[in-house]
């Protein structure tokens, strides 16, 4: 049931909501404190199991059908797990967000409460974010970037005005890569009798549009104090790996599945490049 529940949660996936946090939080003047820690624990697992084991249990039905799912781009678990799923997601968030409820300033309490919240209506009925196009877009970037803005207001003081430039970029990146994971599932969600933005725009057209939300997310990052403009560099491979299907089509929807698995170390290299520039300016 443990392994289940952790596979469900998408490991490969925890560090683009724990990091955002970390990150956030440090660069807002925090040090390696417990509350450091506790909040890069949730934003790690207890966040992702509730963020993916909603999405799986009530995704059940498209997800049996769509070849991608079994692996590491999400496990399909039979509905004897889902009880247990949906169980899971409350105890392991639940004495995490009452410590960061209980420690934070308003406003990380607001953009907390944002973050769970999109967690759950994203997928649930009877909000079910997921199937109104566009807004399940902006509900699937708020998961990475709500993260990102807890770390940074859970302490007292003055957020930099510069944070608020990168978190529009980081949201954009979202509202991209969601829309482009979106694309390679329009014949599942189609059979499974789901919208989504692909579904509804075209595969060829959210695309498209991806790539161009990718490219302005890569641009902002030159408008930042250096050395962020190496980020904005190394930004531009989500740009060109998207644009690799410009041309995508209805019945090749699938094969930006390619896209999306170099999308998944991708973030990886560019993580580490965050990480070293950042340190350099200012650690």
């Amino acid at each position: 049931m443990v392994r289940g529940i952790l596979a469900a949660s998408r490991p490969i996936s925890w560090v683009n909501t724990a990091f955002p946090f970390g990150l956030a939080y440090l660069l807002a003047g925090g040090g390696l404190d417990w509350l450091f820690w506790v909040g890069v624990i949730f934003f790690l697992i207890p966040y992702n199991i509730a963020m993916y084991g909603i999405n799986d249990v009530f995704d059940y039905e498209s997800d049996i059908r769509n070849p991608r799912k079994g692996g590491v781009e999400g496990a399909v678990l039979p509905k004897t797990m889902h009880k247990p799923l949906l169980w899971a997601s409350v105890l392991t968030t639940v004495p995490f967000l009452v410590a960061m409820y209980a420690v934070g300033t308003w406003q990380s309490a607001i953009w907390l409460t944002v973050a769970m919240v999109a967690v759950v209506a994203y997928s649930a009925p009877p909000m079910r974010f997921k199937e109104r196009p566009v807004l399940d877009s902006v509900t699937s970037s708020a998961h990475f970037v709500t993260p990102a803005i807890v770390g940074a207001t859970i302490q007292a003081g003055e957020t930099p005005g510069y944070f608020w430039l990168a978190a529009g970029a980081f949201f954009l990146w979202g509202m991209a890569s969601h829309a482009l994971g979106a694309v390679q599932d329009v014949t599942a969600d189609r059979e499974g009798g789901l919208s989504s933005i692909a579904t509804a725009l075209g595969a060829r057209t959210v695309t498209r549009l991806a790539a161009g939300a990718y490219l302005v997310a890569a641009l902002l990052m030159f408008a930042m104090p250096s050395p962020a403009w190496i980020v904005g560099v190394v930004g531009l491979g989500y740009v060109a790996n998207t644009l690799r299907f410009w041309n995508i089509t209805e019945a090749t929807c699938e094969d930006v599945n390619r896209a999306w698995r170099v999308f998944l170390w991708l973030n990886y290299l560019v993580g580490a490049v965050v990480t070293i520039s950042i340190a350099y300016a200012h650690f």
